[in-house]
């Protein structure tokens, strides 16, 4: 992370929330929005998914955002990748990280793709094994995701011994980074601070951790504000909260990043970005929007009188 920040804000709107709604982004359109929001300051942006694009075809465009994205001047470029194939092509257009999601749930991997828990963390293997016999890879971080980390809507709750299991699991097969989601919306602050306390006393404090909240039943920046108790530095969010949790018809998705730079800087935590430039890049989002729901509070209320940005570490 860079010495001038004391959270990086990982924007994934481009991604995850592109990829939960109908509308359809032009190539054009999502390098507008990630251009402005580079210029406001946001250090990483997750710009797309390796999928197939007759799955996705929201996504199908990530190869070429990625090549584009990577030439952004200070931008960490990631993005998603199911298997092993995706992460080839993730490497091969040049993202800077990959992100290798399961479930820690088991029913809600077989559900979402097809293989059990373990046959996800054997095929991470797989995935590191690549990266580190291709030297044009090898700078390439590996984050290894959690998903479905504090509920599941198939098995309901996940035992907090299974996700160390997983944790555990993708550092002994190479992930350079944790990364652990409330893909549902489940979490509750005090679940994320105790979750969050054992992963650190589990796998130590050398390893970069970000969190990834839903903002389905109100908790998002709560469940967030635990993270940070615990020691989290990376949080994941997305702008003007787009997408959704489908399990949760009209509830928002993620965080909303403008929600969250807002809450950081007003703690004196030093995120590296410009709230205006962010308004902006949420003005170019909606401009391509077809009547998507979009959420937060910032954006109608604006900056309070007196406010100053954070200054100090």
């Amino acid at each position: 992370m860079r010495d001038d920040i004391d959270v990086l804000v990982h924007e994934v709107g481009t991604r995850d929330g592109l990829q939960a709604i109908d509308t359809i982004f032009s190539t054009e359109g999502k390098m507008a929005w990630i251009k402005r929001e580079a210029e406001a300051g946001v250090p990483q942006i997750q710009v797309g998914s390796f999928v197939p694009p007759k799955l996705l075809p929201q996504m199908a465009d990530s190869g070429e955002i990625v090549k584009q994205s990577i030439q952004i001047p200070g931008l960490t470029v990631s993005a998603l990748a199911p298997n092993l194939k995706g992460a080839e092509n993730g490497m091969a257009a040049g993202a800077h990280q990959i992100g290798v999601v399961m479930s820690v749930s088991e029913a809600h991997n077989m559900s979402n793709v097809r293989r059990t828990t373990q046959d996800s963390l054997d095929d991470f293997a797989r995935i590191v094994e690549f990266r580190d016999t291709h030297p044009e890879y090898k700078d390439v971080c590996l984050s290894g995701g959690m998903a479905t980390a504090f509920g599941c809507t198939i098995s309901g709750a996940v035992p907090l011994p299974e996700v160390m299991r997983v944790a555990e699991g993708l550092l002994e097969r190479g992930a350079d980074r944790l990364s652990v989601a409330d893909t549902v919306g489940y979490a509750n602050p005090g679940q994320v601070k105790e979750l969050f306390d054992e992963l650190y006393r589990t796998v130590g404090s050398d390893i970069a951790i970000g969190a990834h909240f839903h903002d389905t039943r109100g908790l998002g920046l709560a469940n967030a504000f635990a993270a940070l108790e615990a020691g989290v530095r990376e949080l994941d969010s997305s702008l003007g909260g787009l997408g959704g949790c489908p399990y949760a018809p009209g509830a928002s998705g993620n965080i909303v990043t403008e929600d969250l730079v807002f809450m950081l800087e007003s703690m004196g935590m030093r995120t590296g970005v410009d709230l205006d430039g962010l308004l902006e890049a949420r003005e170019i989002m909606e401009r391509q929007l077809k009547d998507e729901p979009v959420h937060g509070t910032f954006a109608k209320a604006g900056l309070p009188l007196g406010f100053k940005y954070a200054s100090a570490a």
